[in-house]
């Protein structure tokens, strides 16, 4: 029996995917369950699973474009059970002396001391090698010679004397050129970007952040709370937890504008930055406003090992009321972060580096890092996003704020 297996629709608005990668070749046996292809929209990469066992044809080669529901491949599943190819080892002799080496394929005329200083390039020995043809041939089927090679070999004979650079014995002086084709969600992210550059008002503010209470925190605490909770405390959850809450008191940064209406959330689901191979994805952790650390670091660690496995669905991704982003993560001392559209806001970490500040009055080093808010101007004032990025300073500089909506344990204590 034939069983056709059709491209499964990733969400409503979706029309058609790409095949970004088949995990297995045409005929192989496969089993039923097993992911064999990675299909990819504008929004997510999801896995395309058989349903059942059986030799496999290949409808759509990688890179194909189809729409949802169309046949991406074929399973004859008169094969179930059988092995494939692939699973069968193959143990081939062990080479004696006299075995000739893969480097040394190509004819022996190759090797012709009359030839030693010929300039061959890594890939042009491997065509050699596989066409068995050694440089006499090569030599003898250049037709004519051009001036091009000429003056080449004038500019070697040149250099023949001068000690060589680094830069022409290194394999980074390679000038081959690849081209590959834009991934759908690349393209999509792409125009995303250039949309928010001219449809939306942005803006970037800036402060910095002493990190010393938190590193502290962090040191003091890090075993119990691996212990406990099963994950190690990072400071990412810091900073999600302090923008939660700093977003209901600044409930306008976490606002969105749909035509003609503002749309204010009275919760707050932050996404989050993750760079994964396939490009830049934002998965949301739902109701940081409820959640405490150990929720937040496990539901970020969880999100972000499906985002870089390519296994994030479409759920994760959508939604979200404001943005956290990470570029610390790869040294970044400052940047201008760009909004995630509908959203109005997005905060931008940085590297921490020891610097000199002002402390009462004297000179101390301390662990800092810059900020960076990137918000709409259209709804957001800047008195309300400079108040909002010195709010998430204060609660970073002070975490046992995050317990009292932002103040102080006295003030609760008197009541103000």
């Amino acid at each position: 029996m034939i069983a056709e297996i059709k491209i499964p629709s990733p969400g409503e608005s979706i029309s058609e995917v790409e095949i970004a990668s088949w995990l297995v070749s045409d005929g192989d046996i496969v089993e039923k369950d097993q992911e064999i292809a990675e299909i990819e929209s504008d929004k997510a990469t999801l896995p395309l699973i058989a349903t059942e066992a059986g030799k496999i044809k290949i409808e759509a080669p990688d890179g194909e474009t189809i729409p949802v529901g169309a046949i991406a491949c074929l399973i004859d599943t008169d094969f179930a059970g059988e092995v494939s190819s692939k699973a069968v080892e193959v143990i081939e002799p062990k080479p004696d002396k006299t075995t000739t080496k893969p480097e040394e394929s190509v004819k022996t005329a190759s090797s012709d001391k009359s030839y030693d200083k010929v300039k061959i390039s890594p890939l042009a020995k491997q065509v050699m090698a596989e066409n068995n043809f050694s440089i006499d041939d090569v030599l003898k089927g250049l037709k004519r010679i051009t001036k091009r090679d000429v003056e080449s070999v004038i500019e070697d004979s040149s250099t023949a004397n001068r000690t060589p650079s680094f830069h022409e014995n290194s394999p980074l002086s390679n000038r081959d050129i690849e081209r590959k084709k834009m991934s759908s969600l690349r393209k999509k992210l792409s125009k995303r970007l250039v949309a928010v550059k001219s449809e939306t008002a942005m803006l970037t503010t800036f402060n910095e952040v002493d990190m010393t209470e938190v590193i502290s925190l962090r040191k003091k605490y890090q075993k119990k709370f691996i212990d406990k909770h099963d994950i190690k405390l990072g400071f990412m959850s810091f900073f999600i937890k302090a923008v939660s809450e700093s977003l209901k008191l600044f409930p306008n940064v976490n606002s969105m504008l749909d035509a003609d209406e503002i749309i204010t959330p009275s919760y707050t689901d932050i996404g989050v930055a993750v760079q994964t191979p396939k490009g830049l994805m934002v998965p949301v952790i739902r109701d940081v406003n409820i959640l405490g650390l150990a929720e937040i670091e496990k539901s970020l660690s969880e999100l972000a090992t499906k985002a870089r496995a390519g296994r994030i669905s479409l759920d994760d991704l959508t939604g979200g009321t404001f943005t956290v982003t990470n570029g610390g993560t790869f040294g970044s001392l400052l940047s201008t972060p760009i909004l995630n559209p509908p959203q109005s806001g997005i905060l931008g970490m940085h590297n921490i580096v020891e610097r000199p500040v002002a402390i009462d009055g004297k000179v101390q080093i301390r662990p800092m890092m810059y900020l960076a808010l990137s918000y709409d101007h259209r709804i957001i004032d800047g008195k309300d996003s400079v108040s909002f990025l010195v709010k998430v300073k204060e609660f970073i500089e002070k975490p046992e704020l995050l317990l009292y909506n932002g103040l102080a344990p006295e003030q609760i204590l008197l009541g103000l």
